[in-house]
């Protein structure tokens, strides 16, 4: 099994008052700004049943080529400064980060 760089996976439930629309613009620009951020992906869950969700709506996947271009993410000042106003909206969160264990890698379609 090959590792395929390093994941930052965080799962929020946010605060009944937080402007998510403005939090998921936030998130974008940030990643658009920092080049360690090899990949971004996130989603809102529809489809699990409420038992299973516990409460939590977003998950937010950053990939990294590895673990220290992740420690150099969490270090930049934009990461810093965002930090603070994402935490401030979010009621529960789940953070996990791991070095990535590529067992089936995704299909890239040609244009």
């Amino acid at each position: 099994m090959a590792t395929s760089g390093f994941k930052h996976l965080v799962v929020v439930k946010f605060k009944e008052d937080a402007k998510v629309d403005e939090i998921l613009k936030g998130l974008e620009n940030l990643v658009s700004q920092i080049d360690s951020v090899k990949s971004f992906e996130w989603g809102e869950d529809n489809e699990s049943h409420e038992m299973l969700r516990q409460g939590f709506t977003h998950a937010f996947s950053m990939t990294f080529e590895n673990k220290d271009a992740y420690v150099s993410f969490t270090g930049h000042p934009l990461h810093v400064e965002f930090s603070a106003a994402f935490t401030a909206v979010i009621d529960k969160i789940v953070v996990m980060d791991f070095t990535v264990a590529a067992v089936k890698s995704p299909v890239v379609v040609a244009p």
